[in-house]
């Protein structure tokens, strides 16, 4: 049985967004100052370029990665990355309402029932490999309902002085996490991984 992950590239001071959807170009500039070449999925999305030193760790995540579970927020912010993902598994996308002209299918499959449901969807697609959680708002829900066992942070050299973070307005807070079992220097960014405590 494989892990349920989270993990979001991070400025200085705790941002995977900036105001009204900002700094991105800040945030992921490591995506691309790097020799190695990680393939894109989507139509939309240019591969990476990182460093070796980031490829080792993101590489054999991504191919550990069997699903991944989105809100609609960003399903429709990245316009569905083009009809699919760049990590190219099955997105899960929990919604309140499923687009009406979209029906599941190997490329995406839409969620109503919670997040209960939708952790158990992604997991049921992603058989023996990990579902990632991407999106502030669906790793709080993860966080809170006790369905997360890792996170993952890529820390960038950037201040962005307010947006959005990772968990949002976490109703159970503090929480301590184990760690971090992972420190990896790469161009640009350094990569800390951590295991949720149960």
């Amino acid at each position: 049985m494989g892990k349920v992950t989270t993990g979001a590239t991070m400025s200085l001071d705790g941002y995977l967004a900036g105001p009204e959807e900002s700094g991105f170009d800040l945030l992921f500039q490591w995506y691309g100052n790097g020799d190695v070449e990680i393939p894109s999925a989507s139509p939309d999305v240019p591969p990476l370029r990182i460093s070796a030193a980031s490829a080792a760790l993101v590489k054999p995540e991504w191919d550990n990665t069997g699903a991944l579970l989105v809100g609609r927020h960003l399903y429709d912010m990245t316009k569905a990355w083009g009809g699919r993902h760049p990590m190219n598994v099955t997105t899960v996308v929990l919604t309140h309402r499923r687009p009406d002209d979209r029906p599941d299918d190997e490329n995406f499959v839409f969620v109503t029932d919670g997040i209960e449901a939708a952790v158990a969807k992604a997991k049921e697609l992603a058989g023996d490999k990990n579902v990632a959680v991407n999106g502030g708002e669906m790793a709080r829900q993860c966080l809170e309902a006790g369905l997360l066992d890792e996170v993952g942070v890529e820390l960038v050299p950037v201040v962005l002085g307010s947006g959005k973070t990772l968990f949002g307005n976490l109703a159970a807070a503090p929480v301590q996490f184990d760690g971090p079992t992972v420190v990896v220097e790469g161009t640009g960014v350094t990569h800390l991984r951590y295991r949720v405590k149960k």
